[in-house]
């Protein structure tokens, strides 16, 4: 069987760094998070005289083909008091911003697989749906030695969101957990 070959380029020059973090429209320091690399790093790519090699080469094609790559990945502003980050496994599928007083609810997918998706295709939760989300990632309220269980966890009453801030939201023999920002 035959080797696949690509056409990737093998290096390139600090002036295509920079001309790719111009059209990205990132300073050094973003530009850094985005490639996951330090900002002196990208500072050396900057001001080197040589050829430079490695992933960062894939990736400058990549973005240069794909620019809106770098929007689809960025963080949304967090303009409501409650983040909640769904992941599967150590990747991020779905950021959840809640402003619980005036019950509104806002997400940002980083998947298109719809089973990966807090919310499946829902796009616009309501702050209902935000509400039977969490109670899917807890024990039910109808549970056998509910007052045990909320014992265990110190939690007073139940309340899903206290439940998954002690519980990470995660369930028996699922790989989705859930981290929360207040």
């Amino acid at each position: 069987m035959k080797n696949k070959e690509f056409i990737t380029p093998n290096s390139i020059k600090a002036d295509d760094i920079k001309l790719l973090r111009s059209k990205l429209n990132m300073t050094q320091r973003e530009f850094a998070i985005f490639c996951n690399v330090s900002k002196p790093t990208v500072e050396r790519w900057e001001m080197s005289n040589k050829e430079i090699t490695g992933p960062i080469t894939l990736l400058a094609q990549i973005v240069m083909l794909h620019p809106e790559i770098a929007e689809d990945l960025s963080l949304p502003e967090k303009n409501y008091p409650l983040r909640l980050w769904y992941y599967h496994l150590d990747t991020v599928c779905t950021i959840i911003d809640v402003d619980t007083i005036n019950q509104r609810v806002r997400i940002k997918n980083y998947t298109n697989n719809l089973i990966f998706r807090a919310f499946g295709r829902n796009e616009h939760p309501t702050f209902s749906d935000y509400e039977e989300f969490l109670r899917s990632r807890c024990f039910p309220e109808e549970r056998d030695k509910l007052k045990l269980m909320l014992k265990e966890l110190d939690i007073p009453f139940y309340d899903p969101l206290l439940i998954i801030e002690k519980t990470d939201g995660r369930m028996a023999e699922d790989d989705f957990w859930i981290r929360i920002d207040r």
